[in-house]
């Protein structure tokens, strides 16, 4: 039963975030019609807010996640304490938000 919920949930909630970003993204386009922008400037406008400096700050943290991950699993199974998997975990994820913000800095300076 536990499982199922869990399932559900996890299916529900995806299937919100997928829902919530096309609506959002079709109104955004809709407002700037109404506006009278012709289908040509708003192609620009959304080639404009691209950003690939986004893409290396999620690396970083994915980076940093999956390497406290394994030393988090590697320690919990040498020493049996179950602390080690989230303090790593957790350290990791905020070690990588940090070197991905000062990262982004650098790259968003040039």
């Amino acid at each position: 039963m536990e499982d199922m919920v869990i399932g559900s949930l996890f299916f529900l909630s995806t299937a919100f975030v997928i829902f919530s970003y096309l609506y959002f993204r079709a109104r955004e386009r809709q407002m700037m019609i109404e506006k009278g922008l012709s289908p040509e400037q708003i192609n620009e406008l959304f080639k404009a807010k691209r950003n690939p400096v986004t893409w290396l700050r999620l690396g970083i943290v994915v980076l940093c996640f999956g390497i406290t991950l394994g030393a988090g699993l590697a320690l919990h199974e040498t020493t049996g304490n179950e602390f080690w998997l989230p303090l790593f975990i957790i350290s990791g994820i905020g070690g990588g938000f940090i070197a991905a913000f000062f990262l982004g800095m650098k790259y968003d300076k040039n």
